[in-house]
């Protein structure tokens, strides 16, 4: 297979390790073993035999997981890296031909992957209205038919932090019901709402033919143990992922699997002090974007650690991100990585950093940045 470059992930190698704050980030504070596991649990993980593991993922926790779901059983999740469930999930159900709908913009490789099967990608994109991001249902309705096998969506979305109403996100369900397609549901920020009553649903408790994706990586802060899981009710298509894991991972590692669980064990310990990192950048944020309305549209997340900022001045937001790590030490995220074009950034905001690395991109902002 021949696949494209990752620019997102490129992008982040050139600049992510020379800038002193990396307010393009995607994910929460990361943590600490010793911050996550007590003295105990530190000194049971030192018994730990490094063998390798289930390939499907260490039952206790593809059990641990479970009790997230109303209608999936730990015998339906696969344990893997994030990015490899991707590939492994679309691998396994696409083949050359295949029309996929993807939700844009989007984490690169759920388009990318795709096109690199030979699949036909059409592209669902947003417009504002009202300062809000929006995707038009009815797009959907016109463009999935009965040769569509597969309907990509992300929300709690990345890069704009945007969710769907619950009234949405059933009417997505729908017309895959409707045209007997799959969906690929990205849940990767679940967890994150900013009102728990407007949390979604998980895609694959309510249509057996949803592959919903989620993990540490970003409600967490956890990237570092590269644990996410796939949960998939469609037993044929459950079979194949586990015949292609053969030829990525195998299996995940140990301890990495260990620590997984007891951070699911204490999850909503950790989910707090998350939370409470987003709620109080969110306002430093909101105070930010009122002082610039004439140099930014600040359009507000709905959930989740990151925003899609839009300026209003005429800079390349490439030249933009790339003076502003030589000059303040700052790496933003250029929406060009993400195919949306020169006006765009992301911006993230799950750091505790994020207000020293906010009042540095304001001095440069003021320095700058001429109307």
């Amino acid at each position: 297979m021949k696949i494209e470059e990752f620019k997102l992930e490129r992008y982040f190698a050139k600049h992510e390790t020379r800038a002193k704050y990396v307010l393009g980030a995607s994910d929460c504070e990361s943590s600490a073993i010793n911050e996550i596991l007590t003295e105990k649990e530190l000194l049971d993980m030192q018994s730990i035999r490094l063998g390798y593991s289930e390939a499907q993922g260490n039952m206790l926790l593809r059990k641990e997981i479970a009790t997230l779901f109303q209608n999936v059983t730990y015998d339906e999740i696969v344990v893997a890296v994030p990015q490899e469930s991707i590939f492994i999930a679309m691998n396994a159900l696409l083949s050359p031909g295949d029309k996929v709908v993807v939700q844009v913009p989007c984490y690169q490789s759920l388009c990318a992957v795709p096109r690199a099967i030979g699949c036909d990608v059409v592209t669902w994109s947003p417009v504002t209205i009202k300062n809000q991001w929006h995707w038009d249902i009815d797009f959907l309705k016109e463009n999935v038919d009965k040769t569509t096998k597969l309907i990509v969506v992300n929300s709690p979305h990345n890069p704009t932090g945007y969710l769907f109403s619950t009234k949405e996100y059933a009417e997505i369900i729908d017309v895959a019901k409707e045209k007997k397609c799959y969906v690929f549901s990205d849940e990767m920020y679940r967890l994150l709402e900013y009102q728990k009553e407007n949390r979604l649903p998980i895609g694959s408790d309510v249509y057996e033919r949803c592959i919903s994706l989620s993990g540490l990586s970003k409600t967490f802060g956890l990237g570092g143990l590269r644990i996410g899981w796939l949960s998939i009710r469609d037993k044929a298509l459950l079979k194949r992922v586990m015949e292609f894991k053969d030829y990525t991972t195998l299996s995940n590692g140990t301890l990495s699997e260990f620590i997984a669980l007891m951070v699911l064990k204490k999850k909503d310990r950790m989910l707090s002090r998350n939370m409470k990192i987003i709620e109080s950048n969110l306002k430093l944020l909101d105070d930010f974007f009122e002082r610039h309305t004439d140099k930014f549209s600040w359009l507000r997340p709905d959930a989740g650690p990151i925003a899609f900022v839009k300026t209003k001045f005429e800079k390349n937001i490439e030249d933009l991100c790339e003076d502003l790590v030589d000059k303040k030490g700052i790496m933003l995220t250029p929406g060009t990585k993400f195919d949306y074009g020169y006006h765009y950034f992301r911006l993230g905001f799950g750091r505790k950093n994020m207000p020293d690395a906010l009042k540095l991109f304001e001095e440069y902002i003021k320095e700058n940045i001429k109307q």
